[in-house]
């Protein structure tokens, strides 16, 4: 593992216990309302380990004029 891999897990285990520690305290109002982000981050965080490049649907650096899709007309 690599040290940027093995700071992502350290990351990730201290949100996690964290996590852990406030539903212990009683503060499932607080944990429920942080699951959307923790779901993101475990996502993010197995998507760099794995070593995935880009995201789906991201433009490439050798089209730097290539908007979103969806999107017709100059930008303001």
């Amino acid at each position: 593992m690599t040290s940027k891999q093995v700071m992502t897990v350290a990351v990730l285990a201290a949100v996690l216990m964290w996590s852990t520690v406030m539903t212990v305290l009683g503060h499932l109002e607080a944990v429920a309302a942080l699951l959307p982000s923790l779901g993101l981050l475990v996502q993010q965080i197995t998507s760099a380990l794995s070593g995935a490049g880009t995201a789906h649907g991201a433009t490439s650096a050798a089209d730097p004029a290539a908007g979103p899709p969806g999107l017709e007309g100059p930008s303001r």
